[in-house]
């Protein structure tokens, strides 16, 4: 039992970085994305701040609560004996799935940037998308694609 205690946590934590993160960007288009046509206008960054992006876990945050609640059951059950034993697994069951919780979304976790662009036609609009390029104030940007599937890209 406790050869397996190290194998499971490594695979719990593996695990729970499992958010596909890549589409957030302006760099990288969806399949569907691909050969489409897509509406193109031109604007002004007129102000740019850090955001985080909290990436949806494609397994619904089960990976991190259940890897966690796991290994704190095991490590709980290392404590004591009888009714004890008993308490302690039941306190790293309810610790363990807490914090692998949290390990799962702070994992999930993608440093942004929002973007407030003036377009040419005077229309504001706010657009957060992975900070996987730099933008500054005063750049002129494109904006490609239309409503919930719009990115940035330098002009």
């Amino acid at each position: 039992m406790k050869r397996l205690l190290p194998i499971l946590a490594i695979g719990a934590l593996t695990l729970a970085g499992c958010a596909n993160t890549s589409t957030m960007g302006g760099n990288v288009y969806r399949g569907s994305q691909a050969g489409a046509a897509q509406t193109v206008t031109f604007g002004t960054i007129e102000a740019v701040r850090q955001v985080q992006i909290q990436a949806d876990s494609r397994a619904g945050g089960i990976v991190g609560t259940g890897g966690g609640a796991v290994i704190g059951g095991l490590l709980g059950r290392q404590v004591g004996g009888g009714s004890g034993r008993d308490l302690a697994t039941a306190a790293g069951v309810i610790g363990g799935a807490v914090a692998g919780s949290r390990v799962e979304e702070a994992t999930n976790r993608v440093n942004a940037l929002e973007m407030e662009i003036r377009r040419d036609d005077g229309q504001r609009v706010v657009i957060v998308q992975k900070a996987d390029q730099p933008f500054q104030t005063g750049q002129r940007v494109r904006l490609i694609g239309s409503g919930a599937n719009m990115t940035v890209a330098p002009y």
